[in-house]
């Protein structure tokens, strides 16, 4: 991807969360640079599959292909339960109990650092509304902006469009977005989701609370879930496809290529915003 002031990072998972950012980015109409930090954790295999099938269902001339840095954590976090697969957090566990310590401030400095030869000075995550952990914090990024600005002596900036939303909210305004392929558990079962620790009960209650029908499928569920959701009155079926012309391409897309703007309005940052992306029919 050449240099471009337009061009942004991503920091990826396989989430919710990841395929949102990377809609909104390519429907703000941003060159993309997709990048994910490989750390040595349980469920990063299953993670990196589903990530590829998003990557490929946004496909757009402005995503750049994946980038894999490897960051192996194991010398740092030591016996963490991210790493052994032993102790993994429950659906009953809070939030406190699925904290990385300072993944934040790893992700933005390796992402900023790896941007750095290709002139690439803005860094998105898709951090979200009532995210409780400091490296996540309006503070914090801003402090990480300007530490990092002087020490690559250029402007890198810290991008969370999506802090405006919560997770159910994200879900109910993604029509576009590719849901279905996205992936968050702690211990999967081969490549599915195991359906009983912190990060899929997270994801269920998502689902519910946007009355939206879970199309994920998971190895158990526990009782109550939401799994009856798809057959219940009221309920709204996702629509994952569209077919319009892109203003940037000039050619018919279908799905999500070069992203669908929605009602995603807003890019926040400490510092930045912008505009959305316009679409003929």
């Amino acid at each position: 991807m050449p240099p471009s002031s337009r061009a942004v990072c991503a920091l990826v998972s396989g989430g919710l969360d990841s395929a949102a950012l990377l809609h909104r980015l390519l429907a703000a109409g941003r060159r993309v640079a997709p990048l994910y930090l490989r750390c040595g954790f349980g469920w990063e295999p299953a993670e990196l599959s589903w990530l590829r099938r998003v990557l490929r269902a946004l496909r757009c001339p402005r995503l750049a292909p994946l980038r894999i840095v490897e960051l192996p954590l194991r010398s740092v976090y030591g016996p963490h339960w991210s790493l052994t697969g032993r102790g993994v957090p429950g659906a009953a566990t809070g939030d406190a109990a699925v904290y990385l310590p300072g993944r934040n401030v790893l992700l933005v400095a390796h992402a900023a650092v790896a941007c750095a030869p290709r002139r690439i000075s803005a860094i998105a995550l898709g951090l979200l509304k009532g995210n409780p952990f400091g490296d996540a914090s309006p503070q914090c990024l801003r402090l990480m902006s300007r530490c990092l600005t002087l020490a690559l002596g250029r402007p890198i900036r810290v991008l969370v469009p999506l802090r405006r939303f919560t997770k159910a909210q994200l879900i109910r305004r993604a029509a576009s977005v590719p849901l279905a392929l996205t992936f968050s558990c702690l211990r999967p079962v081969g490549r599915r989701h195991c359906g009983r620790c912190n990060k899929c009960a997270e994801r269920q209650k998502a689902f519910l609370r946007a009355q939206i029908a879970d199309p994920t499928r998971y190895a158990s569920r526990k009782k109550g879930t939401g799994s009856a959701l798809s057959n219940s009155r009221g309920s709204r079926a996702q629509s994952v496809r569209h077919v319009s012309r892109c203003e940037t391409t000039g050619r018919k897309v279908s799905d999500t290529c070069c992203g669908r703007p929605g009602s995603f309005s807003t890019e926040q940052t400490g510092s930045i915003s912008s505009g959305g992306h316009r679409w003929k029919k």
